[in-house]
Order: structure tokens, then C-alpha cells, then sequence
């Protein structure tokens, strides 16, 4: 089935390390609102079948009043059939999550929360320029599941300067005890044009550590496993039944629409992309236009963007697949480039079924980049 992304580009604060498209002024929130239910309603005939999820992401869209995102929710239900069981999940975070949120909540079709906790500790949090304290992301852990919302997951980020070993081994324990069915860790990026990497150019911050990073990664996936998670993706781990549906559906190339300025759109052989601009997304509908742009992918595109995705997941590539939708160069080829790293310890062989082992997965975008097709042969016509 089918999935829905919404991108709700407002949040309170501006996180040192963030490049999402959003914006910390709500002034023209109504009028976005109107926008992405409009554009909801335009994009009618891009979804045939049922919806299996939808994700409200952002930004942050807890934000919104229950008003505004029910709303949102209405257009979808008139607009698309909806599966009674549909994963629907909106993104949180942990000052938002108040009892008077959460009883607003309740009132909406939400069943699934995904709270930006990123650390246990306050110093962390304030470094990251996060709007929560170390106290609110424990409590709203256990508000929300007293108020009756038990599948969630939470975010957490390894590899920056002020986490030692320690504080990361404590920050996965806290994790665990809290009794969340899935946890999704990242290692931290620098990404261009974010505060961080203005300090760091000057000076003022120091740089990502790769070994830091890689060391801490590695206590995370020990510890999680010990603990009965699933690693299914590389960020990603969770309690058995409790992998994320639309998450994992993009890993699986399964199709979806991208609501919101900057959300992005996929239908197998196109992907579609909303400008990055609150006032153009806004004004564009307004004139009754859709604002996206259309990139029409390549055969190799669509190759590469399998193998990118599925060498993260524990289902990882599909020899088989690569022969029946890409044809028999790209099997010969991809067998051709995995000979050298058979002998490595990074990859598990399963019959047709190739995926990382864990020594693998600290070279996943490695190992993919490699796989890669780049030439611009006839297959690619």
C-alpha cells in the first residue's frame, strides 16, 4: 500500500545541527495549512490503491493545534481510502508532549509517535540548542504511555564531542528502560550552512571524530541487540512486530507522495520535489498549480537508489530482483564488484539473498557507492 508524507515546516527552536527545511515564526501557519490540504486534494489520482501509512514529519508537527491537524487529516480521509490499520505516525517532541497535548492527540487518528529525544543530558541538549530539558524527555516517555500511546519510537544522535563512551552507554540504557518499542539512532552529520558548521569552520567547536563515531556505533548495536531489538536498518531497531512501516516502505522502493514545501515524492520511476520555500509553496497553490518539479529517474538511477537502500536493511539486495527488473548486465556486474568484499567480512551471502554483517555496516555507504553503475551506457537510454 501506498504511503503520505507531510512535511510541517515550523519548530520552535533552530537545532545547531539541522538542515530540514522549517521556519521558527508560525505567522503563516494557517495559510500553510490551507496550502497542504489543498495540495492533498491536487494530488488525488496519485494514489490508486490503499494507504498503508502516513507520516507526518517536519520541523515539528506537534506543533500545530489539533485544529490545524485535523484538518490535515480530514483532507487525506475524504481525498484517499485510508487502511483501517494504516501506520500513522507524527513526529514529536518532548516539550511538546504535555498532558493537554496528549489528550488533543487522542482526539486524532495519530497511533504512532516519534519523539526527537536525541539525549538524556541537559549540557547535550543545550549544546544541540534543543528547546527540551533532560527531565521532559524522560517524563513525556511515560506520559504518553500512560495516556495510552505505547508504540513509539525515539531518536537519539551519537558521535558528537561532548558524548564520551560512558554517556552514550547511559543515554542506549535509558533508552531501554523507558520500554519503547523502537529507538532510532544517528551518528551526527555536519551539515553545510547549519550553525554547527559555521562554529566548527571557526574554530569555535571541534570537528565529528569518524573513530568516535564508528566506536560509538558499534556499543549501540551490541547493546541493543543484548537487549532484544532487531537491527533492521542501519539506524534503525526495534522490537519484534514493530519495524517502522512507512520508513521501511521507502527502503523497499514502495510508492508515495510528498505533501509540504520540501517533501519529496516517489512512484518507481519519478521523483517529485516541492521547492524549499515556505512563501512560493504557499502562493503556487494559491494559483491553483502544483509547485513540484519532476526528475524522471534512470534505469541506473533506479538501480543505485535500490542498492543505496537496500544494503541498509537486514533483508539487504535481492540477486534475483536485480536480474528480473534491471536485467542481466546489472547481476553480472553487481556480482562482479561484491567479489571484493567477500573475503573481507562485511557482507552475509544467503543464497541470492546479499546483506552487511556487522562489520559491514560500518562501511554501508562504502560498500554501496561501490555497487554503483555510473557509466551512461545503452542501459541507461
Amino acid at each position: 500500500m501506498s504511503g503520505i508524507y507531510i512535511h510541517i515546516p515550523f519548530c520552535k527552536k533552530a537545532c545547531h545541527y539541522c538542515d530540514f527545511h522549517f521556519s521558527t515564526s508560525l505567522k503563516y501557519a494557517d495559510e500553510m495549512v490551507e496550502a497542504i490540504c489543498k495540495e492533498i486534494k491536487m494530488k488525488k489520482d496519485r494514489i490508486t490503491g490503499q494507504v498503508g501509512s502516513i507520516y507526518l514529519g517536519g520541523g515539528t508537527p506537534s506543533i500545530l493545534s489539533q485544529v490545524a491537524l485535523q484538518k490535515i487529516f480530514d483532507a487525506i480521509n475524504h481525498t484517499f481510502p485510508v487502511d483501517a490499520n494504516a501506520e500513522i505516525t507524527i513526529e514529536t517532541n518532548p516539550d511538546d508532549l504535555t498532558a493537554r497535548k496528549l489528550k488533543e492527540l487522542k482526539q486524532l487518528p495519530v497511533n504512532r509517535f516519534s519523539v526527537g529525544i536525541q539525549s538524556f543530558y541537559d549540557e547535550d541538549l543545550i549544546w544541540m540548542n534543543r528547546a527540551h530539558q533532560a527531565r521532559e524527555a524522560e517524563d513525556c516517555i511515560r506520559r504518553s504511555q500512560d495516556a495510552g500511546f505505547e508504540n513509539l519510537t525515539l531518536d537519539l544522535i551519537y558521535g558528537y564531542p561532548l558524548l564520551t563512551d560512558q554517556k552514550w552507554l547511559n543515554n542506549i540504557q535509558k533508552a531501554i528502560e523507558l520500554e519503547v518499542p523502537h529507538i532510532s539512532a544517528y551518528a551526527l552529520t555536519v551539515e553545510p550552512r547549519t550553525a554547527l558548521a559555521h562554529a566548527i569552520k571557526n574554530k569555535k567547536q571541534s570537528p565529528v571524530n569518524d573513530n568516535q563515531s564508528a566506536a560509538q556505533f558499534v556499543i549501540l548495536m551490541d547493546k541493543l541487540v543484548a537487549a532484544g531489538f532487531e537491527h533492521y536498518e542501519i539506524s534503525n531497531f526495534a522490537k519484534p512486530g514493530h519495524h517502522a512501516v512507512h520508513n521501511t516502505n521507502y527502503w523497499k522502493g514502495v510508492d508515495y507522495i510528498g505533501i509540504g514545501p520540501s517533501a519529496h515524492g516517489f512512484d518507481g520511476r519519478n521523483r517529485y520535489m516541492n521547492p524549499a520555500n515556505n512563501a512560493l509553496y504557499i502562493e503556487t497553490l494559491e494559483k491553483n498549480k502544483l509547485p513540484e518539479s519532476v526528475e524522471e529517474l534512470s534505469l541506473n538511477d533506479r538501480f543505485n537508489e535500490y542498492i543505496m537502500t537496500s544494503m541498509r536493511t537486514i533483508w539487504g539486495i535481492d540477486l534475483q530482483k536485480i536480474n528480473t527488473d534491471f536485467g542481466k548486465d546489472f547481476l553480472e556486474e553487481t556480482k562482479h564488484n561484491l567479489k571484493s568484499f567477500e573475503d573481507k567480512d562485511w557482507l552475509l551471502m544467503d543464497g541470492n539473498n546479499i546483506c552487511l554483517s556487522q562489520n559491514g555496516k560500518l562501511f554501508a555507504d562504502h560498500i554501496a557507492s561501490e555497487l554503483f553503475i555510473v557509466e551512461n551506457d545503452e542501459r541507461n537510454r
